[in-house]
Formats: structure tokens, C-alpha cells, sequence
């Protein structure tokens, strides 16, 4: 029963990160050319704050997950390194780690909670990589026309 539950919760999480970041990077594309009358180099450097933005978000999201999990013992605890500043930002620290797939060691996920650290890093690296995708595709078509406009 807990397996199930943990299954519900880490997928829903997964998918409500994912539709977040969907929606980021869709408001992104619909708004950055509307940004006519700024650079376009500063375009992408607005599109990477925002994408930013929208990580830590996710991020956030996976480590009040934690934080709100721990409040169940049976579901799991966290061993290791803790700061003892405080749990909630020792999940966040957790969740930046994983989101990122650092992956430092440092803070431990055990019982049916470890199976978040394994969905949030999954998720995380997706997201991440969709992101450099998107910027990828953004800086050739704001770069690419900033260059053609200075050779005229």
C-alpha cells in the first residue's frame, strides 16, 4: 500500500514539474519575440533567467515533497550530513543535488522516500536537457539574425 502511494505521489510530482516547465518554456517561445525593441542576445540571456526560475521552482517542488513525506516516519527519513539549520533546507539542499544529478552523497534518502530521489532525478535531467535544447534553438534564431542585421 505504501509502495503505492509513493508511486502516485512521485508521479504526480514528475507531472506537475513537467506541465510547469512546459508552460514556462511555451510562454517563453509566444513572448520572446514580442520583446522586439530589446537586443537579441538580451532575448536569450531573458529566456536562461526564466528557464532558471522555472528549475528552482521544480526544485522546490520535489523538496517541500520531501519535507512533507518526512512528516510520515513509515515512508522514510534522511541519513547523512544534515546542516541542522533546519530540515526544510535540508531537503532543499537534497533536492538541488538530485534535481541537478550531482548527486553529492552527502544527505541520504531511505525507505519508500529514496524512490522520490530517483524521480526527481530523472525529471530533473529531462527538464534540464529540454531546456538547453530550447536555448539552443532561441540563440539560432536570435543570434543568427543579430549577426545577418550587423553585416548589412
Amino acid at each position: 500500500m505504501l509502495l503505492i502511494a509513493a508511486f502516485v505521489t512521485n508521479g504526480s510530482l514528475a507531472l506537475i514539474a513537467i506541465l510547469l516547465h512546459y508552460e514556462a518554456l511555451f510562454q517563453l517561445d509566444k513572448g520572446l519575440p514580442k520583446l522586439a525593441h530589446i537586443a537579441p542576445r538580451f532575448r536569450v540571456l531573458i529566456g536562461v533567467g526564466a528557464i532558471f526560475i522555472a528549475h528552482v521552482l521544480e526544485i522546490w517542488l520535489f523538496a517541500l515533497a520531501y519535507f512533507f513525506t518526512l512528516q510520515f516516519p513509515i515512508m522514510g527519513d534522511l541519513v547523512g550530513n544534515l546542516s541542522g539549520h533546519g530540515i526544510l533546507l535540508d531537503c532543499a539542499y537534497l533536492s538541488f543535488v538530485t534535481f541537478t544529478t550531482l548527486g553529492y552523497g552527502e544527505i541520504v534518502a531511505q525507505g519508500y522516500l529514496r524512490y522520490l530521489t530517483g524521480v526527481e532525478a530523472l525529471t530533473g535531467f529531462i527538464l534540464i536537457t529540454w531546456s538547453a535544447s530550447f536555448l539552443f534553438i532561441e540563440m539560432q534564431k536570435y543570434w543568427t539574425g543579430y549577426k545577418a542585421n550587423q553585416t548589412k
